[in-house]
């Protein structure tokens, strides 16, 4: 047998891999996609902490029976027809092909996952490693840490380690709730935006994904991390602090969440004889069911009933210069050690 020469290709030049991970999408608006999406969702057991075979009983049952069409209305709502996606997955794409055109020569392959849905988190660690990337940054694309959101897409990314005999080695990116970058981008977001307004809001609330109140008791940042951004918001944005508010949205079942209420508050707004709102979504980079249906939709048929006239939902940084600013910022940050110092 003839010895290997030094050259040999049997051991590739190692790539780095990206990987921008967001919350998931259903595949379709049929009834069993939305079941199978809303399944896998609600059975991490980060976000619902209930003894696991209670809740099984009750998911499996009711909730998984009536919920499906529920959802489905909502994402039929705000659905992308001409591609058959939901928003989400079709931004989340947008906002990887322009970080994979930023760093572009360098080795390095950019891809996406979903921590619920498709293309799964296991599949895309895998074929990243597949294709030679040894090295691979993982970036949940989430601004604020919670153990519901950001902990379970670390959860899921050892889960996917513990089944490769060969793994990659992995980075994952912190949350950047008050990077300089991230606040700066995001006021110059709101800026232009509220810039093209026929009319300046009065207020100007900042609605954040909320979380059960029991998770900030047990020791979870979120909620202190997203007060942080807000507050940064502000200054960055000089904007006056009476006319600007903090609420929480998407609450789910009987417990007490995070409060105020993103939906009482603008109710409250309305009967206080607001007029205009503007409401910023900065637990959010990329504009989903809950920014485009819920407050978009939602809060302003609400806003309205209460005698309110306009609520204007700002867009999420999406695949906005800003946006792509930031996700560069966190990627090229991220990556120091692993690529060249003057790339």
């Amino acid at each position: 047998m003839q010895p290997l020469p030094n050259d040999h290709p049997a051991v590739p030049r190692p790539k780095i891999g990206v990987l921008l991970i967001n919350l998931g999408t259903p595949d379709a608006l049929d009834y069993w996609s939305m079941r199978r999406y809303l399944g896998e969702f609600l059975s991490d057991t980060r976000v619902v902490e209930l003894p696991k075979i209670l809740w099984q009983l009750i998911l499996q049952g009711p909730i998984l029976t009536f919920r499906p069409k529920k959802s489905a209305a909502a994402y039929r709502a705000i659905w992308n027809n001409e591609l058959d996606e939901s928003p989400l997955r079709t931004i989340t794409r947008e906002q990887t092909e322009a970080i994979a055109e930023r760093i572009s020569g360098q080795d390095v392959r950019v891809e996406f996952a979903m921590r619920y849905g498709n293309p799964s988190i296991p599949s895309m660690i895998e074929k990243l490693f597949a294709d030679g990337c040894w090295k691979i940054l993982c970036v949940p694309l989430y601004p604020q840490y919670a153990s519901s959101t950001t902990g379970s897409v670390v959860d899921k990314i050892g889960d996917t380690l513990k089944g490769m005999r060969w793994q990659p080695t992995i980075r994952v990116s912190p949350p950047f709730y008050d990077d300089p970058v991230y606040v700066a981008q995001l006021a110059a977001s709101v800026r232009r935006q509220l810039a093209a307004l026929e009319h300046e809001p009065e207020i100007l609330v900042a609605s954040f994904h909320g979380v059960p109140k029991e998770y900030l008791l047990k020791g979870d940042p979120y909620h202190c991390m997203c007060q942080k951004s807000a507050r940064l918001l502000r200054e960055a944005l000089d904007w006056p602090e009476d006319r600007f508010r903090v609420a929480f949205q998407s609450r789910f079942g009987p417990k007490e969440w995070l409060q105020p209420y993103a939906d009482k508050l603008i109710e409250e707004l309305g009967h206080q004889g607001i007029k205009r709102v503007a409401v910023v979504s900065p637990a959010f980079i990329s504009d989903c069911v809950e920014t485009l249906e819920e407050i978009a939709m939602g809060l302003q048929e609400t806003f309205e009933e209460a005698g309110g006239h306009e609520l204007i939902a700002l867009e999420c940084l999406n695949a906005s210069d800003e946006g792509i600013a930031v996700l560069e910022h966190i990627v090229h940050r991220e990556l120091r050690g692993w690529l060249p110092e003057n790339a």
